[in-house]
């Protein structure tokens, strides 16, 4: 991918309501253990027996029986998932997930992990699913390495659920001159690891020659933000609603400034093994049950991410 080849869509319109999730009161933290629980239940009738659930019988036997989805995800991308005041864990994933619970009458259990071993989590069964802001493509799907172009893996199946761009923040007021990605050669910039930042970077660098864009990937988008906090990169990328939610809320909205339009609009998907098409099934059915009944709506307007709503949910929509 060239840079000339990145695909731009307009960003500013969201800003605003993104930074309605700042009076909501939900704030950045930097804790995160090794796994969480969500505290949603499943419903239960009024005498306290578990309340039917409409979707149930089409999870696989396994999992209805256990009553639990474990969910690999990595907790620190406000505002798709991250950790309250309380240590909650809430956003965008822990509510759509809550939401498909009731309707497949199991609890999504969110448990923490760096975001570039989720797959491998999921292949290893640590995981039933992942759950974290993963955007669906068809180097996931093949188990591709993007940077290499080597096999390794299986792949994964998706159920997409929301569409976001990637966006480039700087320090407010200091932009470096940095108005787009064509801009960043000669500079440096900070990044999640193995995410479409990191690889729309690593693309970007290799358009630069000579005056060359140095690359810092992190663990998490936290660590990549506070880098470029303190002024050891020029530049921080993440996916549009996550660097929007920074640029609102950090340091009281006055650390950091989006540059340029949002690039590369993805959908955000569900990753289910292969081998797991009953589970995967599952999951379509419940998102389509609360796209039904509005819920999935109400969902996106609370986090201010109603712009990346899908018209109908997908299996392997990703290209």
């Amino acid at each position: 991918m060239t840079a000339s080849s990145i695909r731009r869509t307009t960003a500013k319109s969201r800003i605003a309501a993104v930074g309605a999730i700042a009076v909501a009161g939900a704030l950045i933290l930097t804790g995160c253990g090794d796994q969480t629980d969500d505290s949603k239940e499943t419903p239960k009738n009024g005498d306290g027996s578990k309340a039917a659930a409409p979707l149930a019988d089409k999870l696989p036997k396994e999992i209805k029986d256990s009553g639990v989805i474990r969910v690999g995800s990595d907790i620190a991308y406000p505002p798709i998932e991250f950790k309250d005041d309380s240590g909650k864990t809430v956003g965008v994933d822990p509510d759509l997930a809550a939401a498909m619970g009731k309707q497949l009458g199991v609890e999504f259990k969110f448990e923490n992990g760096t975001f570039d071993t989720l797959l491998t989590g999921l292949r290893s069964d640590r995981y039933d699913i992942a759950m974290s802001a993963m955007t669906d493509n068809k180097d996931r799907q093949n188990g591709i390495d993007s940077e290499t172009g080597k096999k390794v893996g299986e792949g994964v199946d998706f159920v997409d659920y929301l569409s976001a761009g990637v966006s480039i923040y700087t320090k407010a007021g200091d932009d470096k001159g940095i108005k787009g990605w064509e801009d960043l050669c000669g500079k440096k910039i900070a990044v999640q690891r193995n995410t479409v930042s990191h690889d729309l970077a690593k693309a970007q660098a290799k358009e630069c020659g000579d005056k060359k864009l140095t690359i810092e990937s992190f663990d998490n988008d936290q660590q990549a933000q506070t880098r470029v906090r303190a002024g050891g990169a020029d530049a921080g990328s993440a996916d549009f609603p996550v660097a929007v939610y920074a640029v609102e809320t950090s340091g009281g909205g006055k650390d950091f400034q989006l540059v340029g339009d949002q690039v590369e609009a993805a959908p955000y998907g569900i990753a289910v093994a292969k081998d797991q098409a009953q589970l995967r099934d599952a999951l379509k059915a419940a998102l389509d049950a609360i796209v039904k009944s509005g819920e999935y709506d109400k969902i996106l307007s609370k986090w201010g991410v109603e712009q990346g709503k899908l018209d109908e949910i997908t299996i392997n929509g990703g290209k």
